[in-house]
């Protein structure tokens, strides 16, 4: 494939959230793509290339602009098609844009020390950061799912699908214990997006990969 010719090159990995959010907004948007599935063990070198941070999605736009964050993929594959049904424009409320980031930050960061304690070395322990995590992302997005169902009202917006990936990977960390947890609205919600047809498309492995 030239890079100069549409669709778009998309460097992503299945199970990586920052990649999946990309995945799920590109289709909803329309955007077609052709996905590069990267070996995070072996990178390939026309993606570092590109983008030497070396991190997941990397989207190569056929005029050979490149895009190395998931939330402008998402911004620019809403916009460039006309934000139709406004799923970007209804993310920028100011409760979805401070939980956006309470997602990327505080909440990403207890998370990694949930999942992988052994990785860190931090005293504080595992129970901790579910603890934090849940404070810092699960509580108040509970509350707004049981007022409205959704992130952007009665219908999803790109804020669903922006957090959405990242709440999973904290459901699968300790099933049972995810279960425990007061957050009706919450579950549902996730229940929803696990079943919904985007992302049974977005996590479906790519044919075969670009060189």
């Amino acid at each position: 494939m030239s890079l100069n010719q549409p669709p778009g090159l998309l460097y992503t990995y299945r199970r990586c959230p920052y990649a999946m959010r990309a995945r799920m907004a590109l289709l909803q948007a329309g955007v077609a793509y052709q996905a590069h599935e990267v070996s995070l063990r072996d990178k390939p070198p026309a993606m570092l290339a590109l983008s030497p941070k070396g991190t997941v999605p990397v989207l190569v736009l056929p005029g050979g602009e490149v895009l190395e964050q998931s939330a402008d993929i998402m911004r620019w594959a809403f916009e460039s098609t006309g934000d139709l049904d406004a799923w970007w424009a209804r993310a920028q409320t100011p409760f979805n844009q401070s939980l956006w980031a309470r997602c990327d930050a505080d909440f990403k960061h207890h998370l990694d020390r949930y999942k992988y304690p052994l990785r860190f070395s931090d005293a504080l322990g595992a129970e901790h950061h579910a603890q934090q995590a849940l404070a810092a992302l699960l509580e108040p997005l509970e509350e707004q799912l049981q007022a409205h169902g959704q992130l952007g009202g009665a219908t999803p917006c790109a804020a669903d699908i922006g957090i959405f990936p990242f709440v999973r990977q904290f459901a699968a960390v300790q099933p049972a214990s995810f279960e425990a947890l007061p957050l009706p609205a919450v579950k549902a919600w996730l229940a929803g997006w696990l079943q919904s047809p985007l992302f049974d498309v977005a996590m479906r492995k790519p044919p075969s990969s670009t060189k």
